[in-house]
């Protein structure tokens, strides 16, 4: 949906710079899709299947475009002629399902000799991944990793004129492509990438070695793309980053992430902002003066503490401590007292402790959080955590892992309740899955509500009264005084 269309002749030369260069292979590809559609007699149709966070989402959306602007069609994943895993490797069982689903396809792609396979994201990232797939999935047809999407289009031609496995990894890059096809899931919302990389080097965790270094945008092409999203029907952007609290520092006129935040506020027809994912160590007294002014920034704020023992949060390499996280929360709620908080919660890290956990625990009842993402901690080979004395047997994790969820659970349930009777604004997203006489509505805290509507209440906003709380959604109605 790239307001960007260049009018590039393939009989001049191969442009020198982007995203003009891309757009020459934009339509060499779309050549070699219209050769092989007549050769077939049908169109070509393709599926994109995203594994891991919003990051990769994004991402999908973006190679979605242009299969779209080359002249594939969307289809289910058995009947696709080109099925693109775009992967993820938070966690090692992750790269197990991509293996798995390569299998499936194995077949399948026996019977249908011009399918073409593509892998892509943080996966493939890992050298002994690739070497992996060189070895024992052969079949494969595409391999690349995060560093070049934009070059998607360049390397599908590449599949078709070279008739092998093609595999172009770069190990990192400072290059930001901007103005190339993407295909947005909604119409009215859009995630809007502000930053690359990540620069935390948490112990846990593989994303600095697979995404990169810190790069962010510059502020004036985010603008100007929010703006584009705008005149396309968007109301709502999600402003997305590894870490987008230290947005701007690598840029050669440093801006804040707040004073960014203030720049997008000025665009007239954004109804919404929202951000993640913010590390606590960097979330600045700017930021949360900004948000508590804001009329357009969502009354939501992920902000994952991970532990509340401040020795694990030492061993995580989160810098902070577990008095400097609820100091900045007691901050935070008294700036903005209708916010929501969230939170991501690793168990069992090594070396934690009952009185560790009960630290945790600690936290979680001071905070009160609306909701949290909790996981057993698994090792990540890569990270210096794997390496760590202590692992915590599995089965004291597990018990502490379950009354955890227990102690969220209940919570959030009388977190969420207080807003019982109140009118609140929702944007309808969908018709309700189990109920079509109803649609599906998102407050500015990120709870949904269900409610009588009809489809084309869809990208719209409504007046909603909070009739009953089920526990992590609402049922409502119209407002009346609507």
């Amino acid at each position: 949906m790239s307001t960007m269309n260049p009018d590039i002749s393939l009989s001049s030369e191969i442009p020198d710079s982007e995203p003009e260069r891309q757009y020459y292979y934009i339509e060499k590809a779309r050549r070699h899709v219209a050769d092989k559609a007549k050769e077939l007699g049908r169109p070509l149709t393709f599926c994109v299947t995203t594994f891991g966070c919003q990051m990769n989402a994004r991402d999908s959306e973006k190679l979605k475009g242009i299969l779209g602007r080359i002249g594939y069609e969307e289809a289910e994943e058995d009947k696709a002629d080109f099925v693109i895993f775009n992967t993820c490797t938070v966690r090692e069982n992750a790269n197990t399902r991509v293996y798995g689903r390569l299998g499936q396809l194995k077949p399948i792609k026996q019977k249908n000799p011009h399918m073409m396979i593509g892998l892509c994201g943080c996966m493939m990232q890992e050298t002994e991944v690739v070497e992996k797939l060189k070895k024992s999935y052969r079949f494969v047809d595409l391999i690349f990793g995060t560093h070049n999407i934009y070059k998607f289009a360049e390397l599908i031609v590449s599949c078709f004129e070279s008739g092998g496995m093609v595999i172009d990894i770069w190990n990192d890059t400072d290059k930001i492509v901007e103005d190339l096809p993407n295909e947005r899931k909604y119409a009215f919302k859009s995630g809007v990438n502000i930053m690359f990389g990540c620069n935390n080097f948490c112990s846990y965790c593989i994303v600095p070695y697979v995404r990169g270094r810190e790069r962010s945008r510059a502020p004036k092409a985010i603008t100007r793309e929010i703006r584009q999203l705008v005149a396309d029907g968007v109301t709502e952007v999600m402003l997305l980053g590894q870490n987008v609290n230290s947005y701007g520092k690598t840029l050669d006129a440093p801006i804040t992430f707040a004073a960014l935040l203030e720049e997008i506020e000025k665009i007239e027809g954004l109804e919404r902002i929202r951000f993640m994912t913010s590390h606590p160590k960097d979330l600045s007294d700017e930021l949360i003066e900004v948000m508590g002014r804001s009329r357009k920034i969502c009354r939501h704020l992920h902000l994952p503490v991970q532990s509340g023992s401040t020795d694990i949060l030492k061993k995580m390499n989160r810098h902070y401590t577990k008095e400097q996280y609820l100091e900045l929360v007691r901050k935070i709620r008294l700036a903005v007292p209708d916010i929501s908080l969230t939170t991501d919660i690793i168990v069992g890290f090594p070396g934690e402790t009952e009185e560790d956990f009960q630290e945790t625990l600690d936290v979680v009842r001071k905070v009160r959080y609306d909701s949290a993402f909790t996981f057993l901690y698994s090792k990540r080979s890569g990270t210096p955590a794997a390496a760590m004395e202590d692992q915590v047997p599995e089965d004291v994790a597990k018990d502490r892992f379950d009354r955890l969820l227990s102690e969220v659970q209940k919570i959030a349930r009388e977190v969420c309740a207080v807003h019982e009777g109140s009118v609140q604004r929702a944007l309808v997203e969908s018709v309700s899955e189990h109920d079509s006489t109803l649609v599906t509505g998102r407050l500015s805290n990120n709870l949904l509500v269900h409610f009588p509507g009809t489809e084309d209440m869809i990208g719209t906003y409504a007046d909603v009264r909070l009739s009953e709380c089920r526990g992590f959604y609402y049922i409502g109605s119209l407002n009346a005084g609507r």
